[in-house]
C-alpha cells in the first residue's frame, strides 16, 4: 500500500528481543496456570502477536492481562514461545452470550470479542507510539488463526462473504495456509491476515470476529487442558453424544492417535508444527445401501461438502456392494502426532448419515455405527486383558463390541474384523 509501512517492521528470527524475556523464564504469566477449558459453543479467538509486543498485553507481573480478564470477564491465555517463531498466540475465549456493552458496537458483544478488541487496541496503540515521529501512515496488520472447519464462514460461497468485507471495510484480507502458516500454528489451521490503516482494519476485524462468534468450530471443545470437560455429560448408552464419543475413542488408537483422555483433551494450540512426514491413514465404514443417498446428496452435494470441509478423500464403494451394505472408505495423508485428523473429521460428519438409526418406545434414538478393521490391528482396540476397550466404554458411555467372524457382512474381507459402536 503506497505511503504506508508496516508497524511490525521486519520480524526477527530469535526470541531474544521479546519484551517479556521471550523464553522459559516467564511462562504462564498473569495467572495462566488456570485450566484451559473450552466448551463447544464458546467463542474463541486466536490472535497472533509479535513476540516483542507481548509485554503490552501481559504487563509487569501480569497486571495488564489480569485487568483485561477482570474488565471483560473473558479468559485470556498467552501462548508460550515456540522455537523458530517470532509470534505468540493470544487465545481469548468465553461463553457466546452477548453481555458486554462496548463503545463502537450497536449491540452487546460477548466477553471474548470485547477482549479481542482491547488486546488489538493495545497493540495498535503501542505501535503508534513508536511511529510518532513518522509522517507515513502506519500499516496495521492483524493475523488470526482459524480452524479449517470454520474458515468457510469468513470466505463464503464462491468467496462472496470475504469480498463483501473487503469492499465494505476497505481492508486487504488474505487467507493463508500450509507453508505460509507460522510455526506455532496447527497443520489444520488457516490464517486470516487483515491489513490497512487502523480504522479500516478495525472495521474488517469487527465483521470477521462476528462471523467467528456466530460459527464456532466443531472441535474447539477438544482443545481443553482439563480432561473431564472434553466429554459430554449424561449416562445413557443410547445417546448420540455417547455414540459419537465411542466412535472417536475407537478411531484414536486405531489411527495412531493417543487415546487417553488427557491426550485427546490437550490444547491443540500448543503443538508446534515440525518436519514430520505425513503417512496414509484410512477408515472403512459399513453403510446400509438404503442410506447411501443421504451420504451422497443430490448431485453429490453432501459428500462433496464433507470432502471440502474435512480435506479427506471419500470413496463410496457401492458397485462392490453385497447384501444390504456397502463400504465407505475415508483416506488422507496425516501426521499422527497432530491431534486433529481429516479422516476422523470426515467420519464424524458421515456417521449420522451411514449409521443405523432406531427410535425406542421411550423416544430415545439409538445410532449404530460399524467399522471394518484389519485383524492385524484389532489388538490395539482391545488391549491387554481388554483394558483399552474397557476404558473406551467407560469414557464414552457407548456400547462397543468386536463382532465374531460369523457376524461379518458379506462386503468384509477374510482378514477383516468388525467393530460396532
Amino acid at each position: 500500500m503506497a505511503g504506508q509501512r508496516s508497524i511490525h517492521g521486519k520480524r526477527p528470527h530469535s526470541q531474544s528481543g521479546y519484551s517479556d524475556g521471550g523464553g522459559d523464564k516467564r511462562r504462564n504469566v498473569g495467572g495462566d496456570r488456570e485450566a484451559f477449558s473450552v466448551a463447544q459453543e464458546d467463542t474463541v479467538y486466536r490472535y497472533l502477536t509479535p513476540g516483542k509486543k507481548i509485554g503490552s498485553i501481559i504487563g509487569r507481573g501480569g497486571e495488564i492481562v489480569k485487568q483485561l480478564r477482570a474488565d471483560t470477564r473473558s479468559k485470556i491465555r498467552i501462548g508460550e514461545s515456540v522455537p523458530g517463531c517470532d509470534e505468540r498466540i493470544v487465545t481469548l475465549y468465553s461463553s457466546n452470550e452477548e453481555t458486554n456493552d462496548v463503545e463502537g458496537f450497536d449491540t452487546r458483544i460477548c466477553p471474548a470479542q470485547d477482549a479481542l478488541f482491547r488486546v488489538h487496541d493495545r497493540i495498535v496503540a503501542d505501535d503508534a507510539t513508536m511511529e510518532e515521529d513518522s509522517e507515513e501512515t502506519p500499516l496495521v496488520i492483524v493475523r488470526l488463526l482459524v480452524p479449517s472447519d470454520q474458515i468457510g464462514c469468513i470466505i463464503g460461497k464462491g468467496g462472496q462473504v470475504i469480498q463483501n468485507i473487503r469492499a465494505d471495510s476497505g481492508a486487504q484480507i488474505r487467507i493463508l495456509k500450509d507453508e505460509n502458516l507460522p510455526v506455532c500454528a496447527m497443520r489444520t489451521d488457516e490464517l486470516v491476515q487483515i491489513s490497512g490503516d487502523a480504522s479500516v482494519v478495525k472495521k474488517a476485524l469487527k465483521q470477521i470476529s462476528a462471523r467467528i462468534h456466530d460459527n464456532p468450530s466443531r472441535f474447539q471443545h477438544l482443545l481443553s487442558s482439563s480432561a473431564p470437560s472434553s466429554y459430554p455429560s449424561g449416562s445413557s448408552v443410547l445417546s448420540a453424544g455417547a455414540q459419537l464419543m465411542g466412535l472417536t475413542s475407537v478411531m484414536a488408537p486405531y489411527s495412531g492417535y493417543k487415546s487417553e483422555a488427557a491426550d485427546w483433551s490437550r490444547s491443540l494450540y500448543a503443538a508446534p508444527r515440525g518436519d514430520i512426514p505425513a503417512r496414509d491413514f484410512s477408515l472403512r465404514l459399513v453403510c446400509p445401501l438404503a442410506n447411501v443417498g443421504g451420504v451422497i446428496g443430490k448431485g453429490g452435494a453432501i459428500i462433496n461438502q464433507i470432502r471440502q470441509d474435512s480435506r479427506a478423500t471419500i470413496k463410496v464403494e457401492s458397485s462392490a456392494a453385497e447384501g444390504d451394505d456397502c463400504v465407505i472408505e475415508v483416506i488422507a495423508k496425516e501426521v499422527f502426532e497432530d491431534a486433529f485428523s481429516p479422516v476422523i473429521d470426515a467420519v464424524i460428519r458421515l456417521h449420522p448419515r451411514c449409521s443405523e438409526k432406531v427410535e425406542r418406545d421411550s423416544g430415545l434414538v439409538s445410532f449404530t455405527t460399524r467399522l471394518l478393521v484389519p485383524s492385524s490391528q484389532i489388538g490395539c482396540l482391545i488391549g491387554k486383558g481388554g483394558s483399552i476397550i474397557s476404558d473406551m466404554r467407560r469414557i464414552s458411555k457407548a456400547s462397543i463390541r468386536i463382532l465374531s467372524k460369523e457376524n461379518l457382512p458379506k462386503i468384509a474381507s477374510e482378514d477383516d474384523e468388525m467393530v460396532q459402536v
